[in-house]
């Protein structure tokens, strides 16, 4: 198998629902554009609150793919 080389992108994803939604959201979203996804990396989770409960999760991924 030869060497290969990745690359690496950031890329942010919401939910009202849950953190893992926005999670899956992203990575559905980046592999409509981005080929040979192969791992993610969560690098923030944070949400905004309205009346005093969570309205939107918001979680920042780096993703890696192989480059062709």
């Amino acid at each position: 198998m030869p060497d290969s080389t990745y690359k690496i992108v950031e890329i942010v994803g919401t939910s009202e629902v849950s953190i893992s939604k926005a999670i899956d959201g992203a990575i559905a979203k980046a592999s409509g554009s981005l080929r040979h996804l192969g791992w993610f990396e969560v690098g923030q989770i944070r949400g905004n609150i309205a009346d005093g409960k969570v309205n939107r999760y918001q979680v920042t991924l780096k993703v890696g793919f192989t480059l062709e």
